[in-house]
C-alpha cells in the first residue's frame, strides 16, 4: 500500500511513496512535485455518475489526478489549495464523512460516495450541502482543514456543538443534527442570541467516535476579503 507522511508544522505537504504499479487519487492541482518514474493523469474516479455526483452535488473537482508508479518506485509531493494542517484517516472498521473542501487524496482502494444527510441540514447546517462525501472501503484518506486541525474524541458520555464552518470531517457513526446554540432559554431567546453571538445555526454531534475540526472558517475568510476590497463610487457631479 502507498504510504503517506505529513512534513513540515507550517502548510505542511502530504509525501507519498508508492512501489511500481501502485497508484493514488488526489483533488486536481494538488500535486507540487514527483518522480519521473510515476505518471500523472485526469481520471473521473468511480464513474461518471460518481464524479457528476461530486462536481454538482459537493462542489469537488468533476476529474481527479490519478498519480501512479508506472516505470518503478517514486515519491509525489502533494498540498490543498488553503493553507493549514493535513491529517490522515484510515478508513475500514471506521469510515468518514468529509466537509466540501477537505479532501485532498487517497488510496485507490477507498472509495468516495455522495450521501444524502437531508434538507434540513443541508440548508440550513451548511456542513456540505444536501448530498455530502462519504468514504467506503479500505485504506487511507489525506484531508485538510483551513488553519490548524484539532481531533475530538465523543465516547457517549457528553454531546458536542459545532460551528458548521470548522468541519473538516467525522466519523459517519455519530449522530448530528441541527441546533441554534447552547442558551437554555425558549425558542424566541435561542433565535436572539444565535444572532447576537454571530454564530446563528450549529450542529450537534452525540455518539461514539471521531470529528475534526479546523481553526479558521473558509466562508467568513471569503466574506472578510470582500469587505476589505475597495469599493467604487460613482463620480461625484461637484
Amino acid at each position: 500500500m502507498p504510504q503517506m507522511t505529513i512534513s513540515g508544522s507550517i502548510d505542511p505537504l502530504l509525501s507519498v511513496a508508492l512501489e511500481k504499479g501502485e497508484a493514488i487519487f488526489a483533488e486536481r492541482n494538488a500535486m507540487v512535485a514527483m518522480d519521473s518514474t510515476l505518471a500523472l493523469t485526469g481520471r473521473a474516479k468511480g464513474g461518471l455518475f460518481s464524479a457528476l455526483s461530486r462536481k454538482f452535488l459537493n462542489d469537488e473537482s468533476f476529474f481527479q489526478q490519478k498519480i501512479e508508479a508506472v516505470d518503478g518506485a517514486g515519491e509525489v509531493l502533494l498540498t490543498p489549495t488553503l493553507p493549514g494542517d493535513v491529517i490522515l484517516l484510515n478508513a475500514g472498521e471506521q469510515q468518514y464523512m468529509i466537509s466540501d473542501g477537505a479532501y485532498l487524496a487517497s488510496t485507490e482502494s477507498v472509495e468516495l460516495e455522495m450521501k444524502s444527510q437531508g434538507l434540513g441540514r443541508a440548508l440550513l447546517g451548511n456542513s456540505g450541502g444536501l448530498f455530502v462525501m462519504s468514504t467506503e472501503g479500505q485504506g487511507q484518506i489525506a484531508v485538510s482543514g483551513f488553519g490548524s486541525v484539532r481531533a475530538i474524541e465523543l465516547d457517549g458520555s457528553r454531546s458536542v456543538y459545532v460551528d458548521n464552518g470548522h468541519l473538516v470531517a467525522w466519523d459517519q457513526a455519530l449522530d448530528y443534527e441541527l441546533a441554534l446554540n447552547t442558551a437554555k432559554q425558549g425558542f424566541f431567546g435561542k433565535i436572539l442570541h444565535s444572532q447576537t453571538s454571530g454564530e446563528g445555526i450549529v450542529l450537534k454531534f452525540s455518539g461514539c467516535g471521531s470529528l475534526y475540526v479546523c481553526s479558521r472558517n473558509r466562508g467568513g475568510f471569503v466574506d472578510w476579503l470582500f469587505s476589505q476590497m475597495p469599493q467604487n463610487k460613482a463620480p461625484s457631479n461637484e
